[in-house]
Parts: C-alpha cells; structure tokens; sequence
C-alpha cells in the first residue's frame, strides 16, 4: 500500500493558483524565497553596520583628521597629536599644498613617501638612492617637497625619498621635518613645538 505524502503551505499555494487561474504555477519554493529574503536582508545590515562603523575605524587610526595649532605663552607655536590604539602618532597634513596622511617616524632620516603618492603629488625623483630600513635595504630616490605643514607649523623644501616599500596612502614624517620641532611626549599626545 502507497502513502500519499501530506500537502505541505508550498503545494495548497500551488493548488491554489491552479484552481484560481487555471494556470500551472512556476515551481518556485515559497521557502527558497523566505530564505533568499532573510539572507538578502541580513546582508544588507552587515553592509549598513560596515558602512557606519568606517568613520569609526579611520578615527581610530587617525586619531587627528584636522590637527590645530594654538600660539603657547611663550610665543612658540603648538600641535597638539593623540596617539592611535596602536601607538602611532598618526595625523593629516599637507604635501605641497595637497592632503596626506602622516606618520611621524623618528627613525626615519627623511620624509618618505610612495611612488604612487609621488605621481599624485606631481614629484619627480631625482638622484637614485640605497634605502636602509627594517626590511633590508631598497632602491629609492631622491626628491624635494616645496611645502609640508602639519597643523599651522609649515616648512618649506623638505628633503624626501621615494620608495616602493612603503603603503600607497601613508607619507613617513621623518627628521628632515621633524628636527626642525621641538617634540614632547606626554601622556598618550605629542606637541610638536615651532
């Protein structure tokens, strides 16, 4: 002896369209459909969560977007940078009148930047140079930035290198800015004093 199997809510919807149109419905699962909307709505809140918390993690890495300078009272003028959850001293500066993301690299001789923020910059590179870092030594070359200003301190024609082992949208500040400041540490911020 044959079961029938029990009509299922996807059998009485097609039964349902036959009897009322006349008209074989499409063999399309009412739950595929139910799970392609869950799953399409839970996408879209993990893009939504995402894009919400992007603000949130480029603060944490740049903790200073838009750093000020304020005239102390000895008349020296005074940055002020907070350090990033890594450690970093992190800001955004300018390179010849166009906005970069610094980080400030007293290990680092010169200002160091990418090829690729070099081309953006319209640099060109000069004399070739041999580049001692942590990963080995790598080619680089020479060039000379106009202008680098951080908060209010500016200084003009800065001694740079362009190399290809440093990422795309950070520029190393480096002492050929930097010995030109007065730094101080304190607490999780650095001044940088002019």
């Amino acid at each position: 002896m044959s079961t029938v199997p029990p009509i299922g809510a996807d059998d009485r919807l097609r039964i349902s369209l036959l009897a009322r149109t006349g008209v074989a419905p499409l063999t399309v699962s009412v739950t595929r459909i139910g799970k392609g909307m869950v799953f399409a709505a839970w996408a879209a809140l993990l893009a939504l969560v995402a894009f919400l918390f992007q603000g949130e993690l480029e603060r944490q890495f740049n903790p200073n977007p838009d750093p000020r300078s304020d005239v102390a009272a000895s008349g020296s003028r005074e940055v002020v940078l907070h350090r990033n959850r890594a450690g970093h001293y992190v800001a955004t500066g300018e390179v010849n009148g166009k906005t970069v993301e610094f980080l400030l690299d007293t290990g680092a001789t010169d200002v160091a930047l990418s090829r690729r923020t070099a081309d953006r910059l319209g640099l060109r590179g000069g004399a070739p140079v041999a580049l001692s870092t942590a990963n080995g030594v790598v080619r680089g070359t020479r060039a000379v930035l106009e202008s680098v200003s951080i908060g209010g301190i500016t200084r003009q024609h800065v001694r740079a290198v362009i190399t290809p082992g440093i990422a795309d949208e950070i520029v190393l500040l480096g002492m050929s800015f930097l010995q030109h400041v007065e730094l101080v540490q304190r607490e999780g911020t650095l001044i940088l004093r002019q």
